[in-house]
């Protein structure tokens, strides 16, 4: 399981239950989808911590989407001083904005 907190990002808590929930799910797919799962969100969470405005803007509070290469989801982060801040696990078939409570 990846780190959910470090210094310089954390996941909000319904974003680290979406990440257990689609986790789970693909472990129970079986083969190696749950641990192919946790690597693609690593790759994800690698690149917003080395390039925190590489990924488009999608609302006018600045949240950014970066989209996992092999999973219909997304990742949908704030940067904030000195933290990055993961409001989102977002599946692609979900509710659009149903995160924004989490602002």
């Amino acid at each position: 399981m990846p780190e959910l907190s470090s210094d310089k990002y954390a996941y909000h808590e319904w974003a680290a239950v979406e990440l257990l929930e689609a986790t789970r799910y693909y472990v129970e797919q079986g083969g190696r989808l749950g641990g192919d799962f946790l690597d693609e969100v690593d790759r994800g969470i690698a690149f917003i911590v080395e390039n925190p405005e590489g990924a488009p803007v999608i609302s006018a509070e600045g949240v950014r989407r970066k989209v996992l290469a092999r999973f219909p989801y997304s990742l949908l982060y704030l940067v904030e001083p000195g933290r990055i801040r993961i409001v989102t696990v977002m599946h692609h078939k979900r509710r659009p904005g149903y995160w924004a409570d989490r602002l």
